[in-house]
């Protein structure tokens, strides 16, 4: 044992370094005021792809952001290696405040919320007319999703050359969606993704549909050749395609004029977290007639000041059962 008299001095005593560290904690963050603002393309396995100032850039989310996700679509602030070059990881410091969110659940009993993509003001939904068969209420659905969002939903309607789209675009016709309809020899030709580029222009919009409609290859058609993803076939006995698009992606039209994101093919479309209150607001002449409704009113009720306002002549009694059918796909399931 060692021993320093009966006067030590502080050069007589070791002082032992804190084996945590010495640095004090602190609550304070850095503000981190060089960050440049990015766009993030895709996410994989904790790894973000970012264009940041025309440059792709590998990032990953810092900690202090704790547990607040990033998704594709997202406008980040980042720091750190921003060359882009091979092997350089750059950090995720800030999440913007978002425009839009399109979320979904896996089912309409599961209670975790699933972000799709962020910033989106459009949403293709892409359904094949034949060759898988369409599936209306996955449409619907869809539908919800993208009002309850604030997004402006577009019908995409592939392969015309092997079924009629007239009575599918009747279902939809008291809704005022946009819609583009392709065959498949539009698609080789060009013709098609022509037709489509006219309503994605200086928008983000992504694209959503079941696996085998012709979704990514749709995006192929409308991307440059460098950016094109893989694509799958529809299986002859299930009438099922196969999950080949993994992730979200955002690509970029031609002449930077906007934004496609391509999504995973969905077999299901949850709406647990679907507030009727904002489905309505993409009914506007039928907004002011829930003045009256109870509160927290299903639009489907016995008291439901709806049946009133469209008996006086105010609003076409086919747009309150087009509200009516789709908000009644929160209560059944997509198979039903």
């Amino acid at each position: 044992m060692r021993r320093y008299g009966k006067n030590p001095d502080e050069d007589d005593i070791r002082v032992r370094p804190n084996r945590k560290g010495n640095r004090p904690r602190t609550s304070i963050r850095p503000k981190h005021e060089d960050a440049l603002e990015g766009f993030v393309l895709t996410v994989d396995r904790g790894r973000l792809t970012c264009l940041v100032e025309g440059r792709t850039v590998m990032a990953m989310k810092a900690r202090e952001l704790g547990r607040k996700g990033v998704v594709v679509g997202d406008r980040v602030g980042i720091v750190g290696d921003l060359t882009g070059d091979k092997d350089t990881l750059a950090r995720i410091v800030r999440v913007h405040e978002r425009a839009s969110v399109l979320r979904r659940t896996a089912d309409d009993d599961d209670p975790y919320e699933r972000v799709v993509v962020a910033n989106a003001d459009q949403l293709a939904i892409v359904t094949a007319l034949a060759d898988p068969e369409p599936r209306p209420r996955l449409i619907d659905r869809c539908l919800v999703a993208a009002y309850d969002a604030g997004l402006e939903p577009l019908l995409v309607l592939t392969k015309s050359d092997l079924a009629p789209a007239d009575e599918l675009l009747e279902t939809y016709s008291m809704l005022g969606v946009n819609y583009v309809v392709t065959n498949r020899d539009e698609l080789k030709t060009g013709e098609a993704a022509d037709r489509v580029r006219e309503s994605l222009t200086d928008r983000i919009t992504a694209f959503v549909g079941h696996s085998g409609v012709g979704k990514t290859t749709l995006v192929n058609a409308l991307v440059a050749a460098d950016r094109r993803r893989a694509t799958g076939r529809v299986n002859a006995v299930t009438g099922r395609g196969r999950h080949t698009t993994t992730s979200a992606l955002a690509l970029p039209l031609p002449g930077e004029t906007g934004w496609v994101i391509d999504t995973p093919g969905v077999r299901s479309f949850g709406l647990h977290h679907v507030d009727p209150s904002r489905v309505i607001l993409a009914f506007p002449d039928l907004v002011p007639g829930t003045e009256g409704c109870p509160r927290a009113c299903s639009h489907d009720e016995e008291e439901c000041a709806l049946d009133a306002w469209v008996a006086d002549g105010h609003a076409e009694p086919a747009r309150l059962y087009s509200l009516r059918r789709l908000l009644a796909t929160r209560e059944r399931r997509e198979g039903d």
